[in-house]
C-alpha cells in the first residue's frame, strides 16, 4: 500500500479502523491491516472524513477588500464597487490573488471546488482564462469545476451571449447565470438551458438574491428543469428571497425544488453581511431557509462565496468556519440537527457537483482529511486542525500543532 492510516475514527460508537490506500484509491478498511506501506499515519482515534467540497466560490474576485471598501454593506454597493475595480484587474493580479485563495482552501481540507469565473465585453476573458490556467496547474491538489459566469447579466450587457458560447468552447465545466440581474429573468434562464443542453453541461445560477420575495424566478426555474428533464443537474446559490415567503407559498416552492432535484448552495457569510441592511428593527437573518429545505429533501450545501472583497470582507477559506456559522444562523445546533451539518460540506456538495467515487468506502477515491478531533459529532463545532489532507492517494497538506499551557 502507498499509505496506511492506522486507527482512524470513521463513525462515533464504532470500532476504530485502519484505512489502506493504493494508486489513488481506498483499497481496504479493517480493524487491523498488517500489510506493508510506504507511509503510515497514526490517527490515534482522530476522525477521518472525505475531502471537503467547496461548492460556490469566486476565486477571481478574492482578496480585494482593501482596494475599495463597501461602506454601506449593501449588495448594490458591492456590485458597483466590484464593477469599478474590475477594469484594474490584470491577468497577473487575478492569478496572484486567485492562487492565494485557492491555496487557502486547499490548506483547510478542500479537495474539490466549483468556482465561478466571470467575463463581460468590458473586461473580456482575462479572469476566466486565468482560472482555467490555475485549474491545470493545481490538478494534482484539487479538482476544479469552472462555471461560465455572466456577472453583469447577459441581455443587459450586449455581447455577453456570444461570450457564453465562447466560454463553453474554451472548456468551462458548468453554465452559470444570474437571472435576478438581468431582464427578463425567464429569458435569461431559457438561454442558460439552451447552452447547457448544447454542450451537455450542468447549470449553476445565482438565484433570487434579495431581502424580499417579489419578482422571484425560482418557480420558473423548477418547472423549466422538470420540463427539460434536467433533474439533479441544476444548482442555485444564495436564494435568500425564500426566507421572506409566507409558509404556504414557501412549502409549494420547496416541494417543487425537491421534485426538480435542485441543489442549494447556502452562503451564510456573504448573505448575513449584505442582507437586511434596510431593516431598522427586528433585523432578519436574510439567509435561505436551510432547515426547511433540508427537511423537504432538497440537497443543501454550505459554501464560502467570497473571501475578503466587497461582498464578504472577511474569511480565510475554511469551510469548517462557514459550517460553524451556519449552525446558529440556521438553528442547526440541536441533537438531531448537528449531524446533518458535516454532510453539507462533504456528501451533499459532492452530489451537487456530480463527483464520482467520492466517499469513505473501498473503491472510492483517496481524497481524505484527518481531523484533529476524536468525536465525529464534534467535527464542525471543534473547528479542528486538518492534520493531513490526502488527494488522489498522496499527502498534500500536513499540519502539526503543539499547544503548551503555562500555569
Amino acid at each position: 500500500m502507498d499509505i496506511l492510516i492506522k486507527q482512524a475514527r470513521l463513525s462515533d460508537g464504532e470500532a476504530l479502523q485502519d484505512v489502506g490506500i493504493k494508486d489513488g484509491k481506498i483499497v481496504a478498511i479493517s480493524e487491523s491491516i498488517t500489510e506493508n506501506s510506504v507511509t503510515v499515519i497514526e490517527a490515534q482515534g482522530r476522525v477521518l472524513i472525505p475531502g471537503l467540497v467547496e461548492s460556490h466560490i469566486h476565486l477571481d474576485k478574492a482578496l480585494i477588500a482593501d482596494r475599495k471598501p463597501n461602506k454601506s454593506g449593501t449588495l448594490q454597493e458591492a456590485i458597483s464597487v466590484t464593477a469599478e475595480l474590475k477594469p484594474t484587474f490584470t491577468e497577473a493580479d487575478i492569478y496572484s490573488r486567485a492562487k492565494r485563495a485557492l491555496e487557502m482552501i486547499i490548506s483547510h481540507g478542500v479537495t474539490a471546488v466549483r468556482t465561478h469565473a466571470e467575463f463581460d465585453p468590458a473586461q473580456g476573458f482575462s479572469g476566466f482564462k486565468t482560472i482555467m490556467k490555475l485549474k491545470e496547474e493545481y490538478r494534482d491538489l484539487i479538482d476544479m469545476q469552472i462555471v461560465a459566469f455572466p456577472q453583469e447579466g447577459i441581455f443587459k450587457a450586449p455581447g455577453t451571449e456570444k461570450m457564453m458560447y465562447e466560454a463553453m468552447e474554451m472548456g468551462a465545466d458548468v453554465v452559470g447565470g444570474i437571472p435576478y440581474n438581468d431582464a427578463p429573468a425567464d429569458k435569461h434562464i431559457d438561454l442558460v438551458f439552451e447552452i447547457a443542453k448544447k454542450y451537455d453541461k450542468d447549470i449553476d445560477l445565482h438565484q433570487d438574491f434579495s431581502d424580499e420575495a417579489t419578482d422571484i424566478s425560482i418557480e420558473y426555474l423548477c418547472k423549466k428543469t422538470i420540463a427539460e428533464n434536467y433533474h439533479g443537474r441544476v444548482s442555485v446559490g444564495h436564494l435568500t428571497a425564500l426566507h421572506a415567503l409566507e409558509p404556504e407559498r414557501l412549502n409549494e416552492i420547496i416541494t417543487l425544488m425537491a421534485e426538480a432535484q435542485i441543489s442549494v448552495m447556502a452562503l451564510p457569510a456573504t448573505d448575513l453581511h449584505l442582507g437586511a441592511r434596510n431593516d431598522l428593527y427586528n433585523v432578519r437573518r436574510a439567509v435561505t431557509p436551510i432547515r426547511k429545505l433540508r427537511d423537504a429533501g432538497v440537497n443543501v450545501c454550505l459554501a464560502t462565496n467570497n473571501i475578503r472583497n466587497a461582498f464578504t470582507p472577511y474569511g480565510n477559506g475554511d469551510l469548517m468556519q462557514i459550517a460553524m456559522l451556519a449552525i446558529p444562523v440556521g438553528h442547526l445546533g440541536g441533537a438531531d440537527d448537528l449531524p446533518t451539518v458535516l454532510p453539507m460540506i462533504t456528501d451533499n456538495p459532492a452530489k451537487a457537483l456530480g463527483l464520482q467515487d467520492y466517499g469513505l468506502q473501498v473503491g472510492d477515491n483517496a481524497d481524505l482529511v484527518l481531523l484533529d478531533t476524536k468525536v465525529k459529532a464534534d467535527a464542525i463545532i471543534d473547528i479542528p486542525e486538518r492534520n493531513y489532507v490526502i488527494k488522489n492517494g498522496k499527502i498534500t497538506v500536513e499540519v502539526k500543532k503543539e499547544v503548551t499551557i503555562f500555569k
